[in-house]
């Protein structure tokens, strides 16, 4: 399998491990939405008392590069992802996780009777409302470190679409 294929394949896993211990359902998105920038939906059900059923559309990267520091994740972004990922009022929210796993693909996986461990970590960061870009080919994202992508943040994201709060 080409490398690229494996870190979007291991960066899906990533996704749908935190998804599912959070207890929300994973898609990978059909072809039409892929085109559209979305990789995967995440839904879940909404409050007893909300007719709505919350949902979640996400743009997954991985890599390997050194783009971590102490604050901030430096990603540069394919112009058009970014701009699919900035519309002011998407129908349904959309996020950019990136997934930052070892340089040696033989570290990306430790496995033992006690734990499958999956690393290093995702990162995600919402770019709804940035400006347009006069870049040609990409955009450099920062992404906070503390937004980890782990079940308590997709809980609370997912909350505050439940909620109306994030549209």
């Amino acid at each position: 399998m080409d490398i690229n294929t494996q870190k979007e394949e291991f960066s899906y896993a990533y996704v749908y491990g935190v998804a599912a211990a959070a207890g929300y359902s994973f898609q990978i998105a059909p072809r039409p939405l892929d085109a559209e920038g979305v990789d995967v939906i995440i839904t879940g059900l909404g409050a007893s008392n909300s007719t709505r059923r919350p949902r979640l559309d996400v743009q997954v990267k991985c890599t390997s590069r050194d783009l971590l520091d102490k604050e901030v994740i430096r990603y540069p972004l394919e112009v058009k992802n970014y701009e699919e990922l900035r519309l002011e009022n998407p129908f349904v929210p959309r996020i950019l996780i990136v997934v930052l796993v070892p340089d040696s693909q033989d570290d990306w996986l430790r496995q033992s009777q006690q734990e499958l461990c999956l690393r290093y970590c995702g990162y995600w960061v919402s770019l709804r409302g940035l400006p347009p870009t006069q870049n040609q080919n990409t955009v450099t994202v920062q992404i906070p470190t503390q937004n980890i992508f782990n079940k308590d943040a997709l809980k609370t994201l997912m909350q505050r679409i439940d909620s109306g709060e994030l549209r």
